[in-house]
Parts: structure tokens; C-alpha cells; sequence
């Protein structure tokens, strides 16, 4: 492949794209783009894996041959909207060394492969821009790597998916069935073409490595932290958080613990009434943002749909026109806080049979509840065993996160529980 392409834009600053994928945001992306013709920004040619799919504009501004816009010198800024993580992975990477600016909403992609990339974009000189990545509509990333580039956060953390959350909204809220949910998640443009990315968790955990980077200068593979989706809640979950004034939500979060440690998952949690998350339904998103200097900010909009990931998209491109980059100041200062699993969480688990749930896994265990179908306890459990050990991933169990997951005082708690035993007293 050709090096010798030039990676500055031209002085009128005009943007010649090559996009990649027609689907549910490609589409979304051609109408902005024709709704903002003072961005100065054109598609050159849309490259798309189907050629005889009928499609709403000319045949003409398609073509299946990848090389005819990563080796056109006219076109400076590739656009990546397809849904295959590794083809994605190979259009970008080639962009990139071919000098091309790169604008991608391929979490996957990037979650697996940042590193890389970061490397690449520094060595090529050029940019590369994913804000459409992480939940659509809201500019957390350019926020990260701006407004709190030298704040010390203490935690991000929030709903992420916004196919998850409108089929819990719907289940949970409307009393709508899994199955219904789901499908109609997916006729509105929602739901990933595979849906189990969504439901399953795999989605919001590859958003939440994005975030760690940005957040707290961490590159770090998504197996490496606790992470599931909300396949395992039952309705009998939904009852007894309804009978308690709770919702239930699917969280990412990351947040510092004790000493230098990071903590980082994503779990269905809990949430109060009066939780700024209560109140984020459908297919919005929403994120809380903990700092040393700004306290807490409270950031909601759309994650799902093709106009609010088009309109993230956008605005890349549009920042691509004044050489705008991500700096990656926290990932090259290189921080003292490290991932760890050294933590605490307290957790709820039901289950249809009792002896699926591993008691000897639980520090202690504060409430315990047994009927014939429905047995559920509360307790305290290390995370670094959950991570271990997946009993509680077994078919009719399901794991919900307290309201305030993650403990700290569980030495203290050791020692007087240990008092209490030496003196008669449990």
C-alpha cells in the first residue's frame, strides 16, 4: 500500500469521505451530511459488501472494492460504519498507514485492537476519531480528554447500551415480553444485527474499555474485568425490586478503590428512585462522572438509533476540519492506579434451585430468602471470585448488583464478625 498520501487537509479544509457500510447509521450519516452542507464535507464513495441490495440513492455511489477508496488519493477521511470487527479492523488499519483520517463507531474493533491503533495514528500522523463508539448522542469521550484531561476522576459510571435499556424499559416498565423486546429493539435500528453482543453484555463491556482509556489511561482487554448482560433476569427480579422502589439497569462502571486500584464492571444493578439512572429510559443513555475538583456531572442523550450515532459521527468529522486528535494524556503519563480485582461487591442472587447458588463463595451473607422456585440471598462476595469461578452464570441464576455495590470496610467487618464468634455472641 501506498504511504505517500497526504494526511493534512486542504486549505479550504474540505473533507472527501470514503464510507464504509450502508446500514441503519450509514444511511443516518448520508441524510446529516445532507442537512449540514456548510460542514464542507462530501462522500466521495460508499463501499458496501452487497452490491445488488436495492438502496434509497444511486447505484453509482457504491462499490464493493475497499481498495478503490483506501488507495483514491482524493478522498482524505475514511468513515468505518460496517458491523464486522475484524474486516474493520483491516480498513482502518490500512487507512491509517495510507495517511487517511479515520472516523469509526466500531466498539468491537477498537476495544480489541486501541493499542494498535493509538500507535498507528501517532507514527502515520493522523487522526483517529471513534466518539460514535461510546453511547451515540453523548460527547463523553472528547469530555474525557478535555474537560477532565488533568481533573482526578474518581469514577465513571452509567448505562451504556441503549438497546438493553429499552428492552429492560419495556419489560420491566411495560411488562412486554423478552422476546417482544427484543425484536422491536431491532426493527427500530437498536439492537446490533447480533443481537447476544447487546444482551449478553459483550457491547457495554467493549464501550467500558473505551472508556477506561479516555477516563483513566488504561488499554485494558475486556476479559479482564467482571462483566454479563441481563439474559439471566427473571421476572421474579422485576417483582421484588418493583415491591421495593427499585429499577434495575445495566451499569459499566469503573471507579477507584482502596489504595492505587481500579475497579471495573459491567453488572445489572439496583438503582433508587432517586438516582439520576432511575429516570434514564428506552434507548437512552446515561453516565455520572465523579471528580476531585468538578464534583459530579450528570451526562444523558440517546445511545442508539441512526441519527444519534450519525450525529456523534458527525461531529468527528467535523472536528477532523480544525486537526483535532485525542491527546491520550492520561495513557502517556501513565498513572499509579492499575485494574485490580482486589475488591468487594454486595450482590443479590436468586435462583431457581438453592444449591445453585455457591455459598461458600459469599465473605457473609446478610439476607437469605427459600421458597420451592425462587430462591434468592444478599451478601457480600470478592470480586476476583466471581471473575473465577461461573456458577452464578449457570442457567436460572441471575446476579443483580446492590445500589451501592462495591464495600470497603470488609477487613473492619472480618474482624468484629470474628470478635463476635470468639465471644459466644454468633
Amino acid at each position: 500500500m501506498s504511504t505517500n498520501i497526504k494526511n493534512n487537509l486542504p486549505q479550504t479544509n474540505q473533507l472527501t469521505l470514503g464510507v464504509f457500510g450502508f446500514g441503519v447509521v450509514g444511511k443516518g450519516l448520508y441524510d446529516v451530511l445532507k442537512s449540514t452542507p456548510a460542514l464542507q464535507a462530501s462522500i466521495h464513495k460508499i463501499c458496501i459488501k452487497n452490491p445488488d441490495k436495492k438502496r434509497a440513492i444511486p447505484a453509482e455511489n457504491f462499490t464493493n472494492n475497499a481498495h478503490e477508496l483506501l488507495l483514491d488519493e482524493n478522498i482524505n477521511v475514511i468513515v468505518e460504519l460496517i458491523d464486522d470487527a475484524e474486516a474493520a479492523y483491516t480498513i482502518v488499519k490500512t487507512a491509517l498507514q495510507n495517511g487517511k483520517h479515520v472516523v469509526s463507531a466500531n466498539k468491537k474493533m477498537i476495544a480489541a485492537n486501541l493499542e494498535e491503533l493509538l500507535y498507528l495514528q501517532k507514527k502515520h500522523a493522523v487522526a483517529f476519531l471513534y466518539e460514535g463508539a461510546c453511547c451515540a448522542s453523548i460527547p463523553i469521550i472528547r469530555n474525557l480528554e478535555e474537560y477532565y484531561d488533568n481533573d482526578l476522576l474518581s469514577s465513571v459510571k452509567g448505562i451504556v447500551n441503549g438497546s438493553t435499556n429499552y428492552i429492560l424499559t419495556k419489560i420491566l416498565e411495560e411488562g412486554l415480553g423478552f422476546k417482544d423486546a427484543l425484536l422491536q429493539a431491532q426493527q427500530l435500528g437498536f439492537a446490533e444485527s447480533n443481537p447476544a453482543l447487546d444482551i449478553e453484555g459483550h457491547d457495554a463491556a467493549n464501550k467500558l474499555s473505551i472508556l477506561l482509556a479516555h477516563a483513566f489511561g488504561k488499554i485494558i482487554e475486556t476479559s479482564a474485568f467482571l462483566y454479563s448482560g441481563i439474559t439471566s433476569i427473571k421476572l421474579s427480579d422485576a417483582q421484588l425490586a418493583k415491591q421495593k422502589g427499585l429499577k434495575i439497569k445495566l451499569i459499566a462502571t469503573a471507579q477507584k478503590v482502596e489504595g492505587n486500584k481500579l475497579a471495573a464492571f459491567v453488572l445489572p444493578q439496583f438503582v433508587e428512585q432517586h438516582d439520576e439512572l432511575a429516570d434514564v429510559s428506552n434507548e437512552f443513555n446515561g453516565l455520572i462522572t465523579e471528580s476531585s475538583f468538578a464534583d459530579k456531572h450528570f451526562f444523558k442523550g440517546k445511545g442508539a438509533g441512526a441519527y444519534p450515532t450519525a450525529a456523534a459521527v458527525l461531529s468527528d468529522i467535523a472536528a477532523l476540519r480544525y486537526n483535532y486528535k485525542y491527546e491520550y494524556k492520561k495513557y502517556y503519563l501513565q498513572t499509579d492506579y492499575e485494574l485490580s480485582n482486589d475488591y468487594y461487591l454486595k450482590v443479590f442472587v436468586s435462583s431457581n434451585d438453592i444449591d445453585k447458588i455457591n455459598k461458600e463463595d459469599f465473605e457473609w451473607i446478610e439476607e437469605w430468602h427459600n421458597e420451592a422456585t425462587n430462591n434468592w440471598v444478599v451478601g457480600i462476595i470478592h470480586a476476583g471470585k466471581l471473575l473465577e469461578n461461573n456458577w452464578w452464570k449457570q442457567p436460572g441464576v441471575s446476579l443483580i448488583l446492590n445500589q451501592n455495590p462495591i464495600v470497603t470496610n470488609v477487613e473492619y467487618r472480618k474482624i468484629n464478625k470474628k470478635s463476635l464468634e470468639l465471644a459466644g455472641v454468633v
